[in-house]
């Protein structure tokens, strides 16, 4: 059960595949090659567990679906999560990532990506942006290397301790590794800038006061809220774009601005906002009402 056990065996998994890789020709053998290279990287889905490198024993608990190097990353998490959950580097700049970079195996890909910088494949980056983030991925690696032979050798003496070299050599670890992921993510897609993000938020407390006022109008149930109703995924938005132009002119809808400085979500309908506005100041309380309930239904 201990921490540090398990990293002793997802290591083992890591070296023999690392070994038998290191020991093929990768022009003489290439399935062979590509072969070991999955097991070592790519990521099996969930219940469909892929290949695996000597799995042992089936009553063996580190035994996963996983490959070797995630599964040996997501310990390494669980054992800095463990032993230096106050000094970890800051996250705070995933916020600028396309959500659709935000998988659960992140950090598998970010090594995968600097193994090969560091082979010289830079992979979709632009050749400059590669020479740039070798360095960087070169001193990941390393400390990887360093990690994985400091948390051994306590694994094999003092398993349920993390003396002060182990804290050290985790926290240099950990730091660059958000360095690196920050900058190569850079290099690959435009991150959100934080005129972006704070523009997003706006846009979420829109949402909240949206909701907050069609419960207070009736057009809305708690209930319906509690049970993640479908009808809500139209109904909010619908009624956000009313709130947006009317209730609250100040706030990301605000057609006072130019569309660059709107949000990239409604910059696109600055011109049709402004028509939907003007039919809107129009409407009499009555007539507003009316749209606000039909707006709530499914027709």
């Amino acid at each position: 059960p201990r921490l540090l056990s398990q990293f002793f065996f997802a290591d083992e998994r890591v070296t023999r595949v690392v070994a038998e890789i290191n020991g093929l020709d990768a022009e003489l053998d290439p399935q062979q090659y590509l072969v070991l290279l999955n097991q070592l990287h790519l990521s099996q889905v969930r219940g469909q567990p892929g290949p695996r490198c000597d799995p042992g024993p089936p009553e063996w608990p580190w035994v996963t679906s996983l490959p070797p190097q995630a599964h040996l990353l997501a310990i390494l998490e669980r054992i800095m999560e463990e032993c230096i959950p106050t000094q970890r580097h800051s996250r705070d700049y995933l916020v600028k990532f396309p959500e659709e970079l935000l998988v659960d195996n992140l950090g598998n890909h970010m090594l995968f990506a600097a193994e090969c910088l560091l082979a010289g494949t830079f992979l979709e980056v632009e050749e400059a942006d590669g020479a740039q983030l070798r360095p960087q991925a070169r001193n990941l690696l390393c400390s990887l290397e360093l990690v994985r032979t400091v948390l051994r050798e306590q694994s094999l003496s003092q398993p349920s301790s993390y003396p002060e070299p182990v804290r050290a050599v985790l926290v240099q670890f950990d730091r660059l590794f958000a360095e690196f992921e920050l900058s190569y993510v850079s290099s690959l897609v435009a991150v959100k800038s934080p005129e972006e993000i704070y523009r997003q938020q706006e846009i979420i407390v829109l949402f909240c006061e949206t909701v907050e006022r069609a419960l207070c109008l009736g057009y809305l149930t708690q209930e319906m809220i509690d049970g993640y109703e479908p009808l809500l995924m139209f109904t909010i938005p619908r009624l956000a774009i009313i709130s947006g132009l009317l209730i609250y002119p100040e706030g990301p809808l605000s057609l006072e601005r130019s569309p660059e400085q709107m949000s990239r979500v409604f910059s696109p309908f600055y011109n049709l906002l402004k028509k939907i506005r003007d039919l809107l100041r129009v409407l009499s309380v009555e007539e507003l009402s009316l749209l606000e309930r039909s707006l709530c239904t499914a027709e």
